[in-house]
């Protein structure tokens, strides 16, 4: 049974999951308690000295400990079916970071299996806690029909080696890019991705793919392109939605939100920016004491996880993929 402060042990505290272990120790000490952390690479017993935790270094004893009540996975995808498997064999809650794996098959297993053993599973699509996207989707609904779209995020060359290794990695930018246009966009929209049409190039990551661009056709005939990379030195993430009543424009890096109507652009009142953990780890602190429901369910993660397999296809066959086919 889970006390009201729930003891949470990380699997990975490098640079985005000690982002988790950070909110954990300062901002959540009401209703979480950071028991441990499991790390392999250099400097990890000093941070988790600094945590004032414990360190183990193997993920399985961290996952295995009677003092841990919860799990939160932030690993290369190629470790998460095992990690969730075993998460499940020791029945332990599971907050698993995007994308839930690098393979549609692997991603369903996962969720079959926390179904069956009716074990609560959770996908960190942090993109739906961010005020532009919120703002979105707040706003499309106003904007009358919705006929097409487009979705961008570019990035700069990566800096981390793994995402260059295949057997690390598991995928290349669409994997570990597009999912999040994916996301946001079946969250913004309310419409499911059908079809897909892309390709894909390899600028500076030999072995993986880092440009990628995709036309998508969504449920009620809606068109739209996608387009992921990371090949150039700046960043950008927007959406624009041509609607009946004009167009909706936002990027939610740059913090832009737009209404265009003829040649006018309004800028459109926007909540200042803050950071998209923190909701999402009170809102599962809540999930699991049944206060409140699951903020992003293993099967929203699988969903976005499809899309990129199905692209993934599109390349591979230069022909349209039926994602319900997969």
């Amino acid at each position: 049974m889970i006390n009201d402060k729930i003891s949470v042990g990380i699997i990975g505290t490098g640079k985005h999951g000690s982002r988790y272990a950070k909110h954990i120790v300062e901002d959540l000490g009401h209703c979480f308690h950071l028991e441990a952390i499991s790390r392999r690479s250099a400097g990890a017993k000093e941070q988790a000295g600094t945590l004032k935790t414990r360190l183990y270094h193997d993920w399985r004893d961290l996952v295995g400990s009677d003092q841990v009540d919860a799990v939160i996975s932030v690993t290369t995808p190629k470790l998460n079916l095992e990690i969730a498997s075993f998460c499940a064999e020791q029945k332990k809650p599971l907050l698993i970071e995007k994308p839930l794996t690098t393979d549609y098959y692997e991603a369903r297993e996962i969720v079959d299996l926390f179904d069956r053993k009716s074990l609560q599973l959770t996908v960190s699509q942090t993109l739906r806690y961010n005020t532009v996207i919120l703002a979105l989707k707040d706003n499309l609904a106003r904007m009358g029909k919705l006929f097409s779209l487009s979705a961008t995020q570019r990035l700069e060359p990566s800096t981390l080696p793994w995402l260059g290794q295949p057997k690390i990695a598991g995928g290349g930018v669409i994997f570990h890019t597009a999912v999040h246009l994916f996301d946001a966009l079946r969250f913004i929209t309310g419409k499911e991705i059908v079809k897909v049409r892309a390709v894909a190039r390899n600028i500076f990551n030999p072995q993986l793919e880092d440009l990628f661009v995709a036309e998508v056709l969504f449920s009620g005939g809606v068109l739209g392109i996608v387009d992921a990379s990371k090949i150039s030195p700046s960043r950008v993430s927007r959406y624009e939605f041509v609607c009946q009543k004009g167009q909706l424009h936002g990027d939610q890096i740059h913090g832009i939100l737009q209404e265009i109507n003829g040649s006018k652009i309004s800028s459109l009142p926007l909540n200042s920016p803050g950071p998209t953990l923190l909701p999402l780890l009170l809102d599962w602190h809540a999930y699991l004491h049944g206060n409140g429901k699951n903020p992003i369910p293993g099967t929203e993660g699988l969903a976005a996880v499809k899309i990129c397999h199905a692209c993934r296809e599109s390349v591979a066959t230069d022909q349209w993929v039926d994602v319900n086919d997969l």
